[in-house]
């Protein structure tokens, strides 16, 4: 059902430390003996001030921690982002579970706050309150004149009066409907190719005028979003180190059918273990097998979250294009490797046994990371006991909250930021000056580069054109060039004839990026002499899936020249999984018709394309029980949301699974089988590996745990009822009806249980 995420964390119980000392005896296996000294070294979590918490961390050798900022300065900072004069927005989400029951959690008490050095010497010393009375708030961006602020379900924009609210304006009031805290969408960056996008979502913005355009994208990550020098974009879920595309953001997902594109979403990073330098006994599978340690430290992943690219260029040139990943439930932050062969991107973990950073303090909870103007990495850090939402929080982790006082306090957080070992960086300003803002296209720092384009097509600063189109002349320049070319596309200066420009230059990287702007300039005018330029461009593989991606675009244009394009890409690369995605993409409606026509091409049943075109069909014969999910909405209506709020988060709105994430509950054996075996899944939870439809899935595939919602003080036996015969009644599903005498004949059996059942102690 749900996950266990970025929230999740609790700490070591007294009662089992107490139960720990009782059963200490002369022979005392090697990994009691370690459980045990940590026990002892970890038995409390005090509230330390920020200065205090530095000492407790462990960093690489050269490099300094500095406190930029503190309580009251700052409270429970979840998200942040800069403006042009080096002042910090950020957004505190006070109200997040005030207990453990969530008390008071809709209370409107979160703030999005300026932070401000005024003195220079790096510490915030000036906070003004922006807009606050917010039911947890969970994103803010800066655009034009005004701001972008994430409000479930709402995504407003409000004018920037003279750093007071204006004008609102509502640009999405779906943006995070559905789901929980722990499952709405968030992030909101302003990537290389002027899209805003999301973490836990498949919809981009983008100002246009006075409109807002919203557009489906590929569905992303969980917490946090970043990009690399190329504009890809990075993020993960709470198990999975790093998650990211191979190809520019804004190409594919034109076909809604289509599901897991291949080059999107793809595990860049497949190590996830971690290493703590406490104990973290308090996440939720603590006491299974595996999931800790012999010295109770986490094994791996648990809550993920707040990726960063680091393209800061203020730290030593080993750090640069790093991938650097906050893991809050082990206090600590990951330092990843990455590189490029042709478009794939893999990475590894910079060290063995060891972390970028990594504290004792159990409080530090980095919620993201972050670039800053002067080139340092910026570490919001909640600084809470309880991060775990009420919806899957178990009776193990209130007992932990309740005997370690974790609920309180509840008014800390801080900042901070990394640099060179006696390194002075300073906040920079930065003017609104034409000449200024296309210097700092050539930047070292890719933050600058990224505020320089934004403010120049904020701005409208047409003056500077002339210049950037030299710039894309400049193959000295690479990053100058690339910025160049999405500015010029911001500002809706970009020709064909500047594209075309780039395609006889020699960078496979450049082509990649002229292609990706393609669909802002193509028209009826152009589009012969586009098509012409694709069939030579698509014979070299690396560009050939990116060339498929553009089949939507110039078929719309040309249908005659999309179906050449097609069929060329069709019959040379049906066994390359990255075309035969991109050709789906394009098949929008005609899937079966293809099939067909692939089938008759080339009969092998191998082929990539043809079982990719498999898929998809299956996939819209599930969809066609819409009319049945829409009477289940009316006959079971808390089943129906329930649903929708912590289910389908994992398991798909279609109940297809989710890749990284969960199997599919789509006629499913569990869901359809013995009724007491499904209910103690959903009551307790289940851990893997867990076989549906034939096949076994497994960690790192799903997420090794799903959490039970039997602790949960949100619903009662009734409402899981409703639950359970609601997805029994699902989809393809056709099982019969679960009562609430149902439920509470298995809770009587399994009275008193906390861990979740594996499959073959279910037998099913």
């Amino acid at each position: 059902m749900g996950r266990i995420h970025y929230f999740f964390i609790s700490t070591l119980s007294l009662a089992m430390f107490a139960c720990g000392q009782g059963n200490k005896h002369k022979n005392a296996s090697q990994h009691e003996k370690d459980s045990m000294a940590m026990r002892e070294k970890f038995a409390t979590s005090p509230v330390l001030d920020g200065k205090t918490a530095i000492s407790k961390m462990q960093f690489d050798k050269g490099l300094a921690v500095q406190l930029v900022a503190e309580e009251p300065m700052v409270v429970a900072p979840v998200a942040m982002t800069f403006d042009e004069r080096g002042r910090m927005w950020v957004v505190e989400m006070t109200g997040f579970m005030p207990d453990t029951a969530g008390t008071g959690e809709d209370k409107p008490d979160g703030k999005i706050v300026i932070l401000e050095d005024t003195t220079g010497d790096g510490v915030m010393d000036k906070r003004t309150v922006f807009l606050d009375s917010l039911v947890l708030p969970r994103a803010v961006c800066l655009v034009e004149n005004g701001v972008l602020v994430a409000t479930p379900p709402q995504l407003w924009f409000i004018e920037n009066n003279g750093d007071k609210p204006g004008k609102r304006t509502l640009v999405d009031d779906q943006y995070a409907a559905g789901g929980n805290v722990e499952h709405q969408p968030n992030g909101l960056f302003r990537a290389m190719d002027n899209w805003i996008y999301n973490a836990k979502s498949d919809r981009r913005y983008r100002k246009v005028g006075d409109k807002w355009l919203k557009e489906n994208t590929h569905f992303r990550g969980q917490w946090g979003v970043t990009q690399d020098d190329q504009g890809r974009l990075y993020y993960n879920n709470n198990s999975e180190n790093l998650l990211g595309d191979y190809f520019p953001p804004g190409l594919g997902s034109k076909n809604p059918q289509q599901q897991n594109a291949a080059g999107y979403d793809e595990k860049i990073v497949p190590d996830n273990h971690v290493y703590p330098i406490r104990a973290t006994p308090g996440v939720n599978r603590g006491y299974q097998k595996g999931v800790l340690d012999d010295s109770l430290r986490l094994v791996e992943f648990t809550a993920a979250c707040g990726p960063l690219i680091y393209r800061g260029g203020l730290l030593p040139a080993e750090y640069a294009g790093n991938a650097f990943v906050a893991e809050p439930s082990a206090n600590l932050i990951k330092r990843n490797l990455l590189s490029d062969s042709s478009f794939v991107v893999k990475g590894v973990q910079a060290y063995k046994h060891k972390e970028f950073l990594a504290s004792t303090d159990e409080r530090f909870r980095p919620t993201g990371l972050y670039t800053g103007p002067d080139g340092a990495i910026y570490i919001p850090d909640m600084y809470r006991g309880i991060l775990q939402h009420k919806t899957y929080l178990t009776p193990y982790l209130k007992n932990e909250i309740k005997t370690r006082n974790l609920t309180q306090p509840l008014n800390c957080g801080r900042i901070y930021r990394i640099i060179p070992a006696g390194a002075k960086p300073q906040h920079k300003s930065i003017l609104l000056n034409p000449d200024l803002l296309r210097n700092l296209l050539h930047d070292a720092n890719g933050a600058l580069r990224d505020k320089a384009q934004q403010l120049i097509i904020d701005h409208q600063i047409t003056a500077l054109v002339p210049g950037l189109k030299e710039m894309l002349k400049d193959t000295r320049q690479p990053l100058a060039q690339i910025h160049a070319l999405w500015t010029l596309e911001g500002l809706h200066h970009l020709t064909y004839e500047d594209i075309a420009g780039i395609w006889q230059q020699p960078d496979a990287r450049m082509k990649v990026q002229a292609l990706a702007t393609l669909p802002s300039i193509l028209n009826s005018t152009n589009v012969k002499a586009v098509a012409v330029a694709l069939d030579s461009l698509s014979n070299n593989p690396d560009l050939a899936p990116v060339v498929g991606y553009l089949l939507p675009a110039v078929s719309k244009l040309d249908k005659g020249a999309g179906a050449h394009l097609e069929d060329k890409l069709i019959k040379a690369f049906a066994h390359n999984r990255y075309v035969s995605a991109a050709v789906v993409n394009n098949a929008t409606n005609r899937e079966a018709v293809l099939l067909k026509q692939v089938i008759a091409w080339n009969p092998d049943t191998t082929l990539v394309l043809r079982r990719q075109l498999e898929i998809v069909l299956k996939s819209m014969a599930n969809k066609e029980n819409a009319k049945r999910m829409a009477e289940l909405k009316v006959s079971l209506p808390r089943g129906y949301k329930i649903f929708n709020t912590v289910c389908q988060t994992c398991h798909g709105k279609n109940g297809d699974g989710i890749a990284s994430m969960a199997p599919p509950l789509n006629e499913s054996n569990w869901v359809n089988g013995n009724k007491k075996a499904f209910i103690s899944i959903v009551l307790y939870g289940l851990t893997g590996p867990v076989e549906v439809h034939g096949k076994m899935y497994k960690a790192p595939e799903i997420n090794g745990d799903m959490p039970g919602i039997g602790g949960s003080d949100e619903f009662n036996d009734a409402d899981i009822a409703q639950l359970l015969t609601f997805l029994r009644s699902s989809w393809n599903n056709k099982a019969g009806k679960i009562s609430e005498a149902d439920i509470q004949q298995v809770r009587k059996q399994y009275n008193g249980r906390q861990k979740p059942f594996t499959a073959a102690e279910l037998g099913n």
